[in-house]
């Protein structure tokens, strides 16, 4: 059974594509082609924030009706320019965008912003006139960012790119921001300044006819300024690549991301806004998840936990200490870590000595840290000093409600000097409405992130821990099994297709989860009572009584499901019955005897085709339990062993599995087998549309875990 584990470098190739980026984001000239006069015109700001911010190469303005255009000469078109040009901004009507594109192409210019909309988001025409330009840059080597985009921005001293129509100038800093939506991205680059939070680079992505959110990621991961990613996305244009490429950027580099469509309206927005597949949520999360990226549920949440990340290192566990002087935010800032699976440990025996001795006798010194409301910077200092040093803690929350007595500037030297030197992440809670913005700002310039409300103190450092634990999470092999009769399963599908049909008969599926080598209860077909009754007999009893039909799929609705029949009379009676009712909903309908299994815990895995995703795999509670609880959970193709395990963990009903309330613990490496089994199928064979394994009857070590039952259907 060899294994397959994916390397964590980035390939000789990825690097050269990302290289190719280059001429996008540090150009030595730009052409803006729709230069403007008019004051406020997405032409006229752009031209004005490539000067205002100080681009470190050249700016040529092109437009054919005007000489001159911000007191910077102007030229009748790219072709017009002296100069070589490494990247040009395309702000013009769309009649004029092909026109721009090919004169691009004639100078030899390497990169094309194209703000213009009209393009796939209208409808199928715009759709034909975008991949024609995409075609044609890329017959010059050219590369795209849009078009219906917002522009691109990169903050290196030096380069100093602002080549987007956006009013807020960014800050630099460590964070690299790409937006499919151009509106919003101007109002992340206010609240981002807002925040304090720096930028190395944005983009406005648009459509993406070139350049995707998967180029940016190969991008920013090579890129030593850039120290965390976040991501806006409305589609992932090509899943598996992102998949591959964020599987091995998050095990350097942190990436966050907020993914719309979450509910099927919002999918249809998202696709009505660039054209694009949003795909199903529940694919979303299993596939984020399973390559460490870190979604947000809003934008408000994505600035949370990118504050902590630009400034704070990973923790080493998820034990948390709060320092606060006022005891309801600790208990607020307590309970929300809780909630989140953060720990809240007891103080080291020397640590609270510590603060008893530097503390007023009311003060509580366990964890939270209650200093009382008249604690000073001076206490903060003291407390925050020793919350660092103690084995027991690996994260810091710091809370200061604000107080008229107390100097808020002077808490917040406090807790600068305090967390000095420290090598555990922390955050800040400054809280109430004296907590000055010059008190704000020096914990700012210290690096330290601060949150209005305990909740997002707690949020921020519960995207650490689940990094770290990420980063800590071995990377997995995905197994291929040499005991896997190919050849059988072929044979299968091709008699379906053969009889034009895709729903396959439970016979069928069972010979196809047998030849995948998951373990199945003994079974026979039977096409009459008489051979039903042989069948049984050869079995042994007591034997189950199913219909075999590819058009009677839910057999239970037509009585198609016996059990515990125990002789071979009951077996024909039973048979006689069955057969009848089947055949008049399906004439070629027959039956399949099965020895009744050992018993053991329902579990169900299954998988369906995702139009977007490929394969999504499923496991969880079986039987009657699918119906009623849903408990089951979700995995992208392809998984590994350590994404089986999460799979099996991630059930509610996980302590079933392993001997809740005096309950035998099943045999867990069979269910572990089986999934990776499952994955191995799917893979090998992407025609099935469907498949579910339900029940599956998971027993205790020693005994025999099997499958009982099977649906499949292939794809058209």
């Amino acid at each position: 059974m060899p294994d397959r584990q994916a390397s964590t470098l980035p390939a000789p190739a990825a690097r050269a594509a990302a290289t190719s980026l280059d001429a996008l984001f540090r150009p030595r000239s730009v052409a803006l082609v729709g230069a403007s006069r008019q004051r406020h015109a997405i032409g006229w700001d752009i031209l004005h924030n490539l000067i205002g911010y100080e681009f470190q190469g050249q700016v040529f303005p092109v437009n054919p009706h005007a000489p001159v255009v911000h007191s910077v000469k102007c030229y009748p078109d790219v072709e017009a320019i002296p100069d070589a040009i490494d990247l040009a901004v395309i702000a013009v009507p769309k009649a004029l965008v092909k026109e721009a594109v090919e004169s691009c192409a004639r100078k030899g210019v390497r990169g094309l912003v194209i703000i213009t909309s009209g393009f796939k988001e209208v409808g199928e025409a715009g759709a034909a006139a975008e991949r024609e330009i995409r075609d044609l840059a890329r017959a010059h080597d050219m590369r795209i960012i849009g078009p219906n985009g917002m522009g691109i921005i990169n903050t290196d001293p030096a380069v100093r790119l602002h080549a987007s129509f956006a009013a807020t100038e960014p800050l630099a800093g460590n964070v690299a921001f790409s937006s499919q939506s151009g509106a919003l991205g101007e109002a992340v680059l206010a609240s981002m300044r807002e925040m304090g939070l720096g930028l190395s680079m944005f983009a406005s992505l648009g459509n993406k006819a070139d350049v995707s959110g998967n180029d940016l990621l190969e991008y920013w991961e090579q890129d030593p300024r850039t120290r965390a990613i976040l991501m806006y996305l409305e589609s992932f244009g090509n899943p598996r690549r992102f998949f591959r490429i964020a599987r091995r950027v998050t095990r350097s580099k942190p990436i966050l991301v907020v993914k719309s469509g979450r509910t099927a309206a919002g999918a249809r927005a998202a696709a009505s806004h660039t054209g694009s597949l949003a795909g199903t949520d529940r694919a979303v999360d299993s596939l984020l998840y399973q390559c460490g990226v870190i979604r947000a549920a809003s934008i408000h949440e994505l600035f949370v936990c990118a504050a902590a990340f630009s400034t704070q290192p990973v923790p080493r566990g998820n034990r948390i200490g709060i320092v606060t002087n006022s005891g309801g935010p600790a208990i607020l800032a307590t309970d929300a870590c809780v909630q989140l699976g953060l720990q809240i440990p007891t103080l080291d025996a020397p640590t609270q000595a510590a603060l008893r001795a530097a503390l007023a006798p009311e003060a509580s010194v366990t964890n939270p840290v209650d200093m009382i409301a008249t604690a000073t910077g001076e206490k903060y200092e003291i407390c925050l000093r020793a919350m660092a040093a103690d084995p027991n803690i690996d994260a810091i929350v710091a809370i200061f409600t604000s107080l008229e007595m107390i100097d808020g500037l002077a808490v917040a030297e406090g807790i600068v000097n305090g967390l000095a030197g420290r090598d555990k992440p922390a955050v800040v809670c400054f809280m109430g409405k004296l907590a000055s913005r010059e008190a704000i700002e020096r914990l700012k310039t210290a690096g330290l992130p601060v949150y209005t409300f305990p909740e997002d103190a707690a949020l921020a450092l519960h995207a650490l821990v689940r990094y770290q634990a990420w980063r800590e999470r071995p990377t997995g092999v995905t197994p291929a099994f040499d005991d896997f009769d190919r050849r059988t399963i072929q044979e299968v599908f091709a008699q379906a297709r053969a009889a034009d049909r895709l729903q396959l008969t439970l016979a069928e599926a069972s010979r196809v989860i047998e030849a995948a080598g998951i373990p199945t209860a003994p079974w026979r077909e039977a096409a009459s009572p008489d051979e039903a009754a042989s069948a049984a007999t050869a079995l042994g009893f007591p034997v189950a009584l199913k219909i075999s039909s590819a058009v009677v799929v839910h057999k239970s609705d037509v009585g198609g499901v016996v059990l515990n029949l125990g002789d071979a009379a009951a077996v024909r009676t039973a048979a006689t019955t069955m057969l009848a009712r089947a055949r008049e909903h399906d004439r070629a309908a027959t039956l399949l005897v099965q020895r009744m299994t050992g018993g053991g815990t329902e579990v169900i895995f299954g998988s369906s085709l995702d139009a977007q995703f490929g394969p999504l795999l499923m496991f969880g509670l079986g039987g009657v339990f699918v119906e009623v609880l849903k408990d089951v959970v979700f995995g992208v193709y392809p998984i590994a062993d350590v994404d089986a395990d999460d799979m099996l963990k991630g059930i509610k009903g996980y302590p079933l599995l392993t001997g809740a309330r005096g309950l035998a613990p099943v045999d867990l490496a069979v269910l572990k087998e089986t999934l990776l089994r499952l994955n191995h199928l799917v893979g090998e064979f992407p025609e099935i549309q469907e498949i579910d394994i339900n029940p599956f009857f998971a027993a205790p070590k020693g005994q025999r875990s099997l499958a009982a039952d099977a649906r499949l259907k292939l794809a058209r």
